[in-house]
């Protein structure tokens, strides 16, 4: 007897269905639901048995790569942090959100499908995705390196209307664009130093303006 509890899946196993997720991510962004689950299991290498095996159905994958897109995107955060500096982390990381918005797109039509039904694909999402930004930005916070008058789910907002406004590959460079933007606005910019000592020096006599006779 078991207790109903999904056996875990073998090394070979998981990595056959890491390989299809990945795959099935990379067609959905490039063709949305125009990709064929054929091409999917030959970009990941395994037979069409075994996609069908791990995901009986178009909307199985589907929701099971946007799942995976999410816990990837958010597993990122402190991956990032731990290996580089709080803003150049917040940077990738934004990066990575794009991607991450692009697979989506792809799926939008079949994820509302797949909500209408009364399943929800969507699950904690949100969530995990504001917590992830707040992370990166307390970090920041922390380190001096960005102003502290924008809250976390302004960033998220701001990243999605860039993601919403900028969506499909053909708008890449203008999405990066805008948020290099954002991001630029949000750090903060350290006074330039020489030019403040300068200023304030009380030994220096501000030049008066020429007449006439000088110019």
């Amino acid at each position: 007897m078991t207790d109903g509890t999904p056996r875990p899946l073998r090394a070979d196993a998981r990595r056959n269905r890491e390989k299809i997720l990945t795959a099935a991510a990379r067609a959905f962004t490039a063709h949305g639901l125009d990709a064929h689950l054929e091409h999917i299991a030959k970009d990941a290498g395994v037979g069409s048995a075994t996609l069908y095996r791990n995901f009986p159905t178009r909307e199985a994958l589907i929701e099971a790569v946007y799942r995976n897109e999410v816990a990837q995107l958010c597993d990122a955060a402190p991956a990032l942090l731990a290996r580089t500096a709080p803003d150049q982390a917040l940077r990738a990381w934004a990066h990575l959100f794009l991607d991450y918005a692009a697979a989506k797109y792809g799926m939008i039509e079949a994820l509302r499908t797949i909500a209408a039904t009364g399943s929800n694909p969507y699950g904690h999402s949100r969530e995990r995705i504001q917590a992830a930004v707040t992370a990166l930005m307390d970090a920041c916070t922390a380190a001096g390196l960005i102003r502290t008058d924008v809250r976390p789910d302004d960033i998220a907002a701001a990243l999605e209307g860039i993601a919403l406004t900028s969506a499909g590959p053909e708008h890449r460079q203008r999405a990066e664009r805008l948020l290099d933007l954002t991001l630029d606005g949000l750090a903060i910019r350290h006074r330039d130093h020489g030019r403040d000592a300068a200023s304030s020096d009380p030994g220096r006599t501000p030049s008066s303006p020429r007449s006439s006779r000088d110019r």
